[in-house]
């Protein structure tokens, strides 16, 4: 630990080198934009404040940041995804970093101060935790703030109430909303990196078993597709009439977490809300039976009741892995300590997939600083959405077809 910096291990610095070099081959918009960024030095004077899930993706994020004039500070944005040896390698290249894997809540606060510290102009969110002091304890340093981009869902969630409120004490854009983000990230990048982080924690099969997927947004479509594709048969649960009926059409069966507890041997919580798998679930679930949550915070399985029915614990196969026994002899598993699974388990996200996310993040940030705007939530700048689809079709050789001056006739014509 330096007076800069507050990292686990400095010397992990040369594994985290390799796995940023890795990812920034498979990240060419991001590479497109550092280019720019070096030349053009858009963010120069700026200070930019981050809480994302600290591994290598997000660290070419922050690394292109900073090659873009910004002096830059980041932390982690869940206790469990930070991983000592990214942070230690980016701290290196230049940007001041706070996280270190397995903080305890006092110390994920304090990382969080200590990045505050800076007094950013501008920040990148993820689940509002930035915010959340912005608008507490560091309320003083908002009114310093240009603006910022929010990753997720539940962040959008919280920033949105506060916007109704009249509370929200400057521009946030909702990256999340963003066509080339849930579409792809959220669908695609879950939906892979959810079960990259079961199967690498559990070893076992996925095909011929039954998995429950509580929540059918675009993360919960990613995860109950890519299941089906593993050879499950996939339970849907949901709230909301419309997103039961496509899933319903989408082949899956639909039923409450009542009727689903008994049969599942996976359930994976996609919701963003709190105490979905509860303790009355816990009461009738398979011996076996896997726990998993992709949701942003560790609320969606009540852990605090698994807990309290359990009259053991047993280890599992690897320390992501904990097995609670019930008083009637089974075990129930529960991964990531009921965690962000997919980061807690495993490595996040493809590369390419948030190639995607952080060139909005990034060209967002800059938006901010050419357009300025009052308090309140704002969409991503089309021109930029469409813009990163561009380019990711070109870094991959695909050409589409462009309208003809007749067909653009025709169209303007209604």
């Amino acid at each position: 630990m330096s007076a800069t910096h507050t990292l686990r291990n400095p010397k992990l610095a040369q594994s985290g080198h390799h796995k940023m070099d890795w990812v920034t081959a498979h990240m060419p918009i991001l590479g497109r934009i550092r280019d720019r960024y070096q030349e053009d030095q858009p963010l120069r004077g700026q200070r930019v404040a981050i809480s994302l899930h600290l591994e290598a993706k997000t660290a070419v994020l922050a690394e292109v940041l900073h090659r873009g004039g910004a002096d830059v500070a980041i932390t982690s944005s869940n206790p469990l995804t930070a991983q000592d040896d990214v942070a230690a390698a980016l701290a290196e290249r230049g940007v001041t970093v706070h996280a270190f894997r397995g903080a305890s809540d006092p110390e994920f606060d304090l990382l969080h101060q200590k990045v505050l510290d800076i007094e950013p102009t501008l920040i990148i969110d993820d689940g509002g935790e930035l915010t959340e002091r912005l608008h507490g304890s560091r309320q003083n340093l908002a009114a310093g703030i240009i603006g910022g981009a929010e990753e997720t869902t539940t962040g959008v969630t919280r920033l949105k109430a506060l916007s109704r409120a009249g509370l929200l004490k400057y521009p946030m854009v909702l990256v999340n909303d963003a066509d080339m983000k849930h579409l792809f990230d959220n669908r695609y990048g879950t939906g892979q990196s959810t079960w990259d982080g079961i199967i690498r924690s559990t070893n076992l099969v996925v095909a011929g078993k039954t998995v429950v997927v509580a929540g059918y947004g675009w993360c919960g479509r990613g995860v109950a597709d890519r299941a089906r594709g593993l050879g499950a048969r996939v339970i849907v649960t949901e709230i909301n009439p419309v997103r039961a009926n496509e899933a319903l059409m989408d082949g899956h069966a639909v039923m409450t977490m009542d009727q689903a507890a008994p049969l599942g041997d996976y359930f994976v919580t996609v919701t963003g809300n709190y105490g979905v798998v509860r303790e009355e679930h816990f009461r009738v679930m398979k011996n076996g039976a896997i726990l998993a949550n992709a949701g942003h915070f560790d609320v969606e399985v009540d852990v605090k009741a698994l807990k309290r029915m359990a009259k053991g614990t047993r280890p599992g196969r690897t320390p992501d892995v904990m097995g609670y026994e019930m008083a009637d002899g089974r075990v129930l598993w529960l991964l990531a300590e009921g965690r962000l699974v997919n980061l807690a388990a495993g490595d996040g996200h493809p590369a390419e997939i948030m190639d995607l996310t952080f060139a909005l993040q990034a060209l967002s940030l800059e938006d901010l600083l050419n357009n300025r705007r009052a308090p309140g939530v704002y969409p991503v700048n089309p021109a930029v959405d469409a813009w990163v689809a561009q380019i990711r079709l070109e870094a991959l050789g695909v050409r589409i077809d462009q309208l003809t001056p007749e067909q653009e006739t025709y169209l303007s014509q209604g």
